[in-house]
Order: structure tokens, then C-alpha cells, then sequence
């Protein structure tokens, strides 16, 4: 039963156009989705100063149809799972929340890989809990960990799918030959790398999901760079659509590949909404060329 708080208008869903993937070929999301490591505190630690706002967004991107949100144990620690619960549980039929783990914290804005099993299975757990979960359809090792075998990491995480903790798994920040190390031990489904306009190193990642039809995953998926400027690239494209630069920089990762799943993050309102309605913004070929030439 999906969460009586919750409307889902579908004449005023921009995140519907666009477009559908299924990740691991049976949960199906609206591309756009949205990242919810800002809804925490500065830092990504702790709580946010207006969590009642936090709550508005997540509640705002599932009315404006977005049907994946991307969080980690790791925002806040919890702060940002438990906020999902409170805003969407019960969990409409449609809604995939993804996970992950991986990272540890011990304060504002340090991040430190941790791959023990004991420790992944523990972290399953607890976000088991903290979302409100029978099953995790996507859970994500946030990073590989140098010190433990990459076989220890993955095949704990392949018991926990075989338990029915987890549906699928999925991999961050990786090159080709982790993925393809990582697909020798268990199926994965989806890589979250850094990707957008103005910075492009994963594009052999990229490619290699398309390839195997795996979902990307762009975290800071709306940086443009220079591009910005006035004069600059995007100007005169923005201009045209009527759109901003943010905008124009989600609408030529949608176009770029069918297996992104840009997932642009904030903790305001009125700036989720403008992120999604770049949903239903259309590069010509033309504009899309220019775009991916001025980089």
C-alpha cells in the first residue's frame, strides 16, 4: 500500500519525460531520479537545519514523478534514510530507493572506505531498519576497499541477496576492469560514477555500461563548469528554451545515453523543481552536439 500523504497527479509529473530503464532488467524508474545526500547537515553530517523542508522535497519529487531515490547510510550517518522514511513509508508500488555502504564517517566531510564483511552485513542491517525495508532493491558498495579482497566484499553482499536482503547490486566509483573483476563474483546491475558536461573521465565506464546494459549512475550530475558564463556555451542555448544552465546539463545527460539515471540533489523546493522539470527540456541535435563539443 503506497503512503496516503502522498498524491501523484499524472498531468503535472515533468520527471516522466524522461523516459523509463529497468534496472537489472525488472525494476522499472523514471530516468531522472534524485540524490539525497543533501538533505543532511553541512558536511553531509548530521541533521539538516529544517528538516521539515527536507521532508517537503522528498514528498515533492515523488508528486512530481520521480520514482528513484539514491541515499546512503553514509548521509548523515542515517540522517538521510531515516528522512526518507518518515516522508514516503509507507512506500508507494512504483518507488525504488537505493542504497549504500561502504564509507565510514567521523566527521564533516571525511570519508573513509570500509569493505569487511562483518561490517557491510551490519550496515544492510541497519539501513534495513532505518528505511523501513524488507528487501533493499539496489544496494551499492559506496567504495571498494584496498585492504579486503574484493571477493570478501561482493560475496558477502551476493549472501545478503541470496537471504532476500537485497534485490540488486550495484557498484560507485569503479573503472572497467573493477566491474568486469566484480561481475566474475555476483550479477551487478548499476555503477554510480562521477559524471557531467564538464567533466567527462568515466566516459569509458559509460560506454562499457551501455555496452552490458547496466545503469549509470552520474553523481553531480549538473556541474557545467565555464560552460556557464555569460557568453559562454550554454548562453545561447539557454536562452532559446527558456532553461537555465543546470537544467541544460541534466537534459544533455538524459539524451546522451539510455542507461543514465541522472539523480540531481537539493534540499530546497523550489530548486527540485526546477531540476526536474529539465525533464522535458529538448536538445536539438544540433544544440546536443555543441554542448558535448565546447568540453
Amino acid at each position: 500500500m503506497g503512503n496516503p500523504r502522498m498524491t501523484n497527479d499524472a498531468g503535472k509529473q515533468p520527471a516522466k519525460a524522461s523516459g523509463t530503464y529497468r534496472i537489472g532488467g525488472d525494476l522499472q524508474v523514471d530516468r531522472l531520479g534524485y540524490g539525497a545526500m543533501q538533505i543532511t547537515g553541512p558536511g553531509v553530517w548530521g541533521d539538516p537545519k529544517d528538516p521539515a523542508e527536507a521532508v517537503r522535497v522528498l514528498r515533492r519529487a515523488y508528486e512530481l514523478g520521480v520514482t528513484f531515490i539514491d541515499t546512503a547510510d553514509s548521509y548523515g550517518p542515517f540522517v538521510s534514510e531515516l528522512l526518507i522514511r518518515e516522508a514516503l513509508h509507507p512506500y508507494a508500488d512504483d518507488l525504488v530507493i537505493a542504497t549504500k555502504a561502504g564509507l565510514t564517517r567521523s566527521g564533516p566531510g571525511d570519508w573513509r572506505p570500509v569493505g569487511r564483511p562483518e561490517y557491510l552485513r551490519q550496515q544492510c542491517e541497519l539501513s534495513l531498519r532505518h528505511l523501513g525495508l524488507d528487501c533493499i532493491p539496489l544496494y551499492q558498495l559506496h567504495r571498494i576497499d584496498p585492504q579486503v579482497p574484493l571477493a570478501d566484499q561482493l560475496g558477502e553482499l551476493a549472501l545478503l541477496r541470496q537471504e532476500g536482503k537485497i534485490r540488486h547490486i550495484g557498484l560507485s566509483e569503479v573503472t572497467v576492469e573493477q566491474i568486469e573483476a566484480a561481475r566474475s563474483i555476483t550479477p551487478i546491475v548499476s555503477v554510480q560514477n562521477l559524471y557531467n558536461l564538464a567533466d567527462r573521465s568515466a566516459e569509458a565506464v559509460l560506454e562499457h555500461c551501455e555496452r552490458n546494459d547496466l545503469a549509470f549512475i552520474p553523481w553531480f550530475p549538473i556541474a557545467t563548469g565555464n560552460l556557464a558564463r555569460p557568453g559562454g556555451p550554454l548562453d545561447a542555448i539557454s536562452t532559446e528554451h527558456g532553461a537555465t544552465p543546470a537544467q541544460l546539463a541534466l537534459a544533455w545527460l538524459l539524451r546522451r545515453s539510455p542507461v543514465m539515471l541522472p539523480i540531481p540533489g537539493t534540499s530546497s523546493v523550489a530548486h527540485l523543481e526546477e531540476n526536474v522539470t529539465a525533464a522535458e527540456v529538448r536538445l536539438t541535435d544540433d544544440e546536443y552536439a555543441a554542448l558535448a563539443k565546447a568540453t
